[in-house]
């Protein structure tokens, strides 16, 4: 049976993009294993995952340089490794239902090939190489920030792997122009139960309060209250 009519249309659908080429398509999802077990010409994916690996850093990127204006060039190369890690990738693989469709050989397959991170990662990206060969860039950056919105959102809301307090300066700063203040309105008298309170202000107005043991505990969940709070208001 020809590698094109392996794959299952509702894939394609997922997609989501103008339909690619049966021959493109299949390569984009044959694993290297699978080319030892084929009496085809198969091809695998690794050219088109060298593609599309490069397109991700790059789309991603250019969004993060869009969408945190303040940071700087170490907060955003770890923010662009959160998103483009293939333990990411594969999870936005899962999501697509990837590996039912992926072309591998038996004893890939044997192994547990297609539920594998560095399978899914790979095939994510051979895809985005894909669409890129099939029509052009923007289809291919239309197509990568749709299937990672998830995981942008969430880099939105949580920081990555930047501190609630970092991330809030952040926001703040391209927002209102000035880094947040952190005010303590309540501070416990001393003791092995002490608690501090803190509200974190900008634009004139309180975003989020949090209490801890420590102020900087204190001032860690009030950042977390205002960047939840400011993320939903983005999304709204």
């Amino acid at each position: 049976m020809p590698l094109a009519e392996r794959i299952h249309t509702g894939l394609v659908s997922r997609l989501g993009v103008k339909p690619i080429a049966d021959d493109l398509l299949a390569q984009a999802l044959t694993h290297a294993s699978y080319l030892n077990e084929s009496d085809q010409l198969a091809v695998s994916n690794e050219r088109l995952e060298f593609l599309g690996d490069a397109l991700l850093g790059m789309v991603v990127a250019n969004e993060l340089f869009r969408r945190y204006p303040a940071a700087g060039e170490g907060e955003l190369t770890r923010m662009r490794a959160d998103i483009v890690r293939g333990s990411t990738l594969a999870v936005a693989a899962v999501r697509l239902g990837l590996g039912e469709h992926m072309i591998l050989g038996r004893g890939e397959e044997a192994a547990g090939g297609r539920t594998r991170d560095k399978n899914l990662a790979g095939g994510f990206e051979a895809l985005v190489g894909a669409v890129y060969v099939a029509h052009g860039y923007r289809s291919a950056r239309s197509f990568i920030l749709r299937l990672l919105g998830p995981e942008l959102k969430q880099l939105l809301r949580e920081g990555s792997r930047l501190d609630a307090k970092s991330n809030l300066q952040h926001l703040v700063q391209a927002r209102w122009h000035e880094p947040p203040d952190y005010v303590t309105v309540d501070d416990e008298p001393g003791g092995p139960g002490r608690r501090f309170t803190v509200e974190v202000r900008a634009g004139g107005a309180a975003l989020g309060r949090g209490e801890g043991a420590s102020k900087r505990e204190a001032q860690q969940a009030a950042a977390r209250e205002a960047v939840a709070r400011l993320a939903a208001e983005a999304e709204g």
